[in-house]
């Protein structure tokens, strides 16, 4: 495959347009670090390939059959919940703990807002100047807008809203205003108060709940089949990642787990 090549490299005639033989990333690495992004996508096939490799300390050239030694140091990155992988047999548990070694957890960027304006000054200035722009930075307002918006879409969703700001931007503006960024970004729910959680139990349909309750759930298993609702839209919040669902929830990992298998009417 492609990556396969890429990772371990080709000897020459190994495949159509392999004209040359070609070094792999893990020898182009030798003595170094090499950085694996989205690591949780590989394939079960790459990940035994892979799991070899650290464990050896050597790789093959696809269409070789000499063993190269290497020396490499890997960091691996990943947006998913590798330990729910594990559990769901979609990623090699050998391979997690062979990775695990020193996890460093960078939480979502809706949870470390103290970062978004110097996260979207350094975008800022980045585009700027590849899109030859006199913009210097943002006003108070759109920092604001930036600062209290959830960004579902992390890094790459703030990216590519600064971006667009730059190219909107005229030639003789010098900050990006609040009118320059995405409407979906600029409109943001305000947080629930008590008032507002008030307000919110005060706009439940009491008639469906009064029938719930009638037709012999009572107060338990209405209130289960709740948290099962919100269970679920948590995990969809959070693209199916149930430390981060959990997190929202205010519970751990291996309660979300054991929730789960309560379904309410199993």
């Amino acid at each position: 495959t492609l990556l396969e090549s890429e990772l371990f490299g080709h000897e020459r005639g190994a495949f159509t347009g392999a004209v040359t033989q070609k070094r792999g990333k893990f020898e182009q690495a030798d003595g170094g670090t090499l950085f694996l992004d989205e690591i949780g996508e590989i394939s079960p096939a790459m990940q035994v390939k892979l799991l070899r490799v650290l464990q050896e300390r050597e790789v093959q050239r696809v269409g070789g059959h000499e063993d190269v030694k290497v020396d490499v140091r890997i960091i691996g990155a990943t947006n998913q919940d590798l330990q729910a992988l594990v559990v769901e047999r979609k990623f090699r548990q050998d391979l997690f703990y062979r990775l695990n070694v020193f996890p460093i957890l960078i939480p979502p960027l809706r949870e470390r807002a103290e970062d978004i304006p110097l996260i979207a000054q350094h975008l800022l200035d980045r585009h700027a100047a590849a899109q030859k722009k006199a913009v210097k930075g943002l006003t108070g307002e759109a920092l604001e807008v930036l600062v209290r918006y959830r960004w579902p879409g992390n890094v790459r969703e703030l990216e590519n809203a600064i971006e667009r700001a730059v190219a909107l931007a005229g030639p003789k503006v010098s900050l990006i205003g609040p009118d320059l960024l995405p409407a979906s970004v600029r409109v943001v729910p305000e947080a629930i108060t008590a008032e507002g959680l008030d307000d919110l139990v005060d706009r439940i349909e009491w008639p469906l709940i009064v029938q719930a309750l009638k037709n012999g759930n009572g107060l338990t298993g209405l209130l289960k089949r709740i948290e099962w609702a919100l269970i679920q839209r948590s995990l969809k919040e959070h693209a199916g990642n149930k430390t981060a669902a959990a997190r929202l929830l205010g519970r751990t990992y291996r309660w979300l787990r054991k929730a789960e298998t309560e379904r309410p009417g199993d």
